[in-house]
């Protein structure tokens, strides 16, 4: 019978607890990841999955050099490429700390981007938006710029525009 009372406490308790999250302000939160030089924030929303280089990424031939291939995830295909070369950087080099960070099913666009290294949730609260000092403006996928804590600054990384950007999708030469 203890078993029953101590059920029905840890379920008033849990109870109590989401009450408490439904009503207490949304926190927000972005992905950090670095790419180059540049610390980027990706929605959450936007983001799929991040995942080790899985092995080999299969090239493709008569691609662009920024498109690296061709990966399996999880049975399924997905275009793989450096956002880094395909901003005209340097290519993105292979380490332990390199990751693909994968499309959003929501986005229609099996696709992933290689990242330098991940650098963890970064809550909304602790960024401030930064003017844009006279910049011209960049790509539709790039938007707002941040500031830290620290003065780290971070540029906004939008998937769901990039998913849609013309000559990302025109992989072929």
């Amino acid at each position: 019978m203890g078993s029953g009372k101590n059920l029905r406490e840890f379920q008033m308790r849990l109870s109590e607890r989401l009450r408490q999250a439904a009503s207490a302000p949304p926190q927000s939160a972005h992905l950090g990841v670095q790419v180059g030089d540049r610390n980027l924030l990706v929605g959450l929303s936007e983001v799929g999955e991040i995942v080790a280089l899985p092995g080999e990424i299969t090239p493709v031939p008569l691609t662009h050099e920024w498109f690296r291939g061709l990966v399996n995830l999880r049975g399924s295909l997905y275009g793989v490429s450096d956002l880094a070369r395909f901003e005209g950087r340097d290519a993105t080099s292979m380490t332990k700390s390199t990751r693909l960070l994968a499309f959003a099913p929501r986005l229609g666009l099996q696709a992933a981007i290689v990242v330098d290294r991940m650098l963890g949730l970064q809550n909304d609260a602790s960024l401030t938006e930064m003017e844009d000092e006279g910049a011209t403006s960049g790509p539709a996928w790039l938007g707002r710029h941040w500031r830290d804590a620290e003065g780290r600054r971070w540029t906004e990384l939008r998937l769901e525009e990039l998913a849609g950007d013309e000559r990302f999708l025109a992989v072929n030469r």
